[in-house]
């Protein structure tokens, strides 16, 4: 993706951000170092930043902070608890944090939008307010962010995500539902222990964790139309602890995505009802702790169509894509704001949350020039 002359040493510079962002990922609430450098960038440039209470994360506005007009763009700046397997020379220096979502990627677009809006603020139709959002990972920074009231008098919002299964130079979206509603949930079996050669003498619950795992698949197959898509998955499993016991309790960890939030719930009441009738029948406990995550990213069709029209002004190719089953907290602000979410083709080979995941960083300047095309854009519309 050509970059112009005038744009060369700018690029250069969120290159060098991200590559320096990456070296050093911090954990979502503990994003301390990112957020003071992130701030020292913005200072740097006179990039006016919001006084909110917010522990790490912070808030960049351009334009005149008088203007009526308020159009939101959104990044996040949290990394994962992978070991990086990558292979790249600017590898993760904090051992067992990452930046396998690309996070950093995003930050630094955020970052180079802020500097484009910076040098032609003058002429600005209004305000962007530039989210450099805490806690994604965990569901918890939108909501966070939303409660400082920084978006209450927000128009749009749009956010954006690298996408390894696009290659670099296309980015996509779609209206409706983009992204899946996220629910995380644990089960506890309370069963009675006893010596391995004498079952009898308690009430096994691996046995019923077993049963358990094959009938929470029946959730879908037996409850949910075969034209709403869902995913139940489970991800962990533990019990025991030597050969020759049986022990008095079992736990299993796992998630679910759905597109529709009547699934959603429905799926939520099934599972205590199914977990209720096989205590019942094995005449155990078995306790369910629901773990309720980010709904689904629904777009606004008319935002969607207007974002993917400021595409190729900034080189890239627009295309409509499919729903995908990754949670994102940015439906939080969806909830409150219309807007857009799109998808950035970074080139793969690895899939988001792979130890071995990277960017290419051929698109890096071009999404940071997007951005700042669809929120002057977005102004002019609002005018």
């Amino acid at each position: 993706m050509n970059i112009l002359p005038q744009h060369q040493d700018l690029a250069q510079f969120i290159q060098a951000f991200r590559l320096e962002m990456h070296r050093f990922p911090e954990l979502s609430n503990q994003e301390f170092e990112t957020t003071a450098r992130i701030r020292a960038v913005l200072a740097q440039h006179d990039i006016r930043v919001l006084d909110l209470p917010l522990a790490t994360g912070l808030v960049a506005e351009p334009g005149d902070a008088n203007a009526k007009n308020l159009v939101v763009l959104r990044s996040d700046i949290d990394a994962l608890p992978i070991d990086e397997q990558s292979g790249v020379d600017y590898v993760s220096q904090n051992p067992g944090v990452m930046h396998a979502c690309g996070h950093d990627f995003h930050t630094s677009a955020a970052l180079g939008a802020a500097i484009l809006l910076k040098k032609r603020e003058d002429t600005l139709p209004g305000r962007v307010r530039i989210l450099f959002q805490a806690a994604e990972e965990t569901g918890q920074g939108a909501p966070a962010l939303l409660a400082t009231g920084a978006l209450d008098d927000a128009a749009v919002i749009f956010g954006i995500h690298n996408d390894p299964t696009l290659p670099v130079g296309v980015l996509g979206s779609k209206a409706g539902a983009l992204t899946a509603g996220v629910d995380r949930f644990d089960i506890t079996i309370s069963g009675t222990g006893s010596h391995a050669a004498r079952p009898h003498d308690g009430n096994d619950p691996i046995i019923i964790l077993g049963q358990v795992i094959g009938a929470v698949q029946t959730l879908l197959s037996r409850n949910v139309p075969a034209d709403h898509t869902a995913v139940v998955s489970i991800t962990q499993v533990h019990s025991g602890s030597t050969w020759n016991v049986i022990p008095d309790q079992a736990w299993l960890e796992g998630t679910v995505r759905t597109f529709n939030q009547d699934t959603r719930e429905l799926i939520e009441r099934r599972l205590r009802q199914l977990l209720q009738g096989i205590a019942t029948a094995f005449d155990a406990q078995i306790e369910l702790n629901w773990q309720p995550g980010p709904p689904s990213v629904v777009n606004d069709a008319a935002w969607v169509d207007f974002a993917l029209e400021q595409a190729p002004a900034a080189g890239f190719e627009a295309l409509t894509v499919e729903a995908s089953p990754i949670g994102e907290d940015f439906a939080f602000y969806q909830q409150k704001i219309p807007g857009a979410f799109v998808m950035i083709g970074s080139g793969g080979p690895y899939a988001l949350h792979h130890p071995a995941f990277r960017v290419d960083d051929r698109a890096l300047f071009p999404t940071a020039d997007y951005l700042q095309r669809l929120a002057v854009a977005a102004l002019e519309k609002l005018r």
